[in-house]
């Protein structure tokens, strides 16, 4: 798993509104930039916010990526407790450090 490229996308779509005006026309080419896995593509490509957050995503990149694909607050929240149950406690990064989701 390559847990810095994925938030190294994360992080510059959020900061750059050129690149996700690019993203928005053409997801693959901007993905075609990041060395990922193919599971890590499906979840950028989905989203699947809990899944990334299972991976390990920082919260607070996560957060602005799920607003950039249209989840509300609320949707973001359920979608990182639905990750929990469906995908297992957080693989690595700094949630597995605390906890990692566990109940």
């Amino acid at each position: 798993m390559s847990l810095y490229y994925v938030q190294k996308l994360i992080y510059n779509l959020n900061r750059d509104p050129h690149l996700q005006e690019r993203f928005q026309v053409d997801m693959e080419d901007v993905l075609s930039d990041y060395d990922l896995t193919d599971e890590e593509l499906d979840a950028i490509r989905k989203p699947d916010i809990g899944l990334l957050y299972v991976m390990g995503v920082n919260g607070q990149l996560l957060m602005h990526y799920a607003a950039l694909r249209h989840y509300e607050w609320n949707e973001y929240i359920q979608a990182m407790k639905d990750g929990l149950a469906e995908h297992g406690q957080v693989r690595e990064g700094l949630y597995l450090r605390t906890g990692g989701g566990a109940v």
